[in-house]
């Protein structure tokens, strides 16, 4: 009787392989051990924080009341109001843009998104700067207008009314009531903007904690990449 070793061999080698990765396949990895044996609370002690930075509340409350017809959200994330093809993989859309948020969005009345205000930090990194660029490059394609400006330099009532008021409020089919006529009572008197803008301004200062500023969008993918840059 003859036999074939070379080939008897490999097809002995052939079915280890194949009932080792059988088992394999079976059995949790380290890592999902280790993920199971965590606990959401006890494990990530929570703490509360605030949801905008001192920038971004200054212009929450500035376009409230340039865009009294717009409403305003904040901290919105992208794949709430973003919606994508599935025919790739989703949780890999999510890791790269979708769990990014938008600052500020402006809505119409019913809630349809018009534009959205990204703040920008003075001190930002490349890393932050491609995170924003890449969620600016997504906003446009889905046909959202974007506005920029840096935490250091955020607008005036007036500016903001001439950058964006118009624009949106015919988007929105927002109809301004004609001017009245004068009369002879007296109006009361309005805060002056820049009124406004220093009392925004002292009420931050005076209730500042660095521990309660807000999570950046992109914090926990940073520490996610740090290990692997490490290496």
């Amino acid at each position: 009787m003859e036999f074939h070793t070379p080939a008897l061999v490999v097809a002995i080698l052939l079915l280890a392989t194949m009932l080792m990765m059988r088992r394999r396949r079976g059995m949790p990895t380290r890592a999902t051990v280790r993920r199971d044996h965590l606990d959401s609370v006890a494990d990530w002690p929570p703490t509360s924080v605030r949801v905008m930075t001192v920038a971004e509340r200054q212009s929450y409350e500035l376009l409230r009341k340039a865009l009294p017809g717009m409403m305003v959200l904040a901290q919105v994330p992208l794949s709430r109001f973003i919606r994508v093809p599935t025919r790739h993989s989703y949780s890999e859309w999510m890791q790269r843009v979708g769990s990014l948020s938008a600052d500020l969005v402006l809505c119409d009345s019913g809630s349809k998104v018009l534009a959205v205000v990204d703040v920008r930090s003075a001190g930002e990194t490349d890393r932050a700067r491609k995170r924003h660029d890449r969620l600016a490059r997504v906003l446009k394609q889905a046909g959202v207008k974007v506005y920029t400006w840096r935490e250091d330099e955020v607008p005036s009532m007036a500016q903001l009314r001439a950058l964006v008021g118009a624009e949106l409020e015919r988007q929105a089919g927002v109809v301004r009531a004609p001017t009245s006529a004068p009369t002879t009572s007296r109006p009361m008197p309005l805060i002056p903007v820049p009124e406004i803008e220093e009392v925004l301004a002292a009420g931050d200062l005076a209730s500042y904690d660095a521990s309660m500023e807000p999570v950046p969008s992109g914090f926990y993918a940073d520490m996610e990449a740090t290990p692997a840059a490490r290496r």
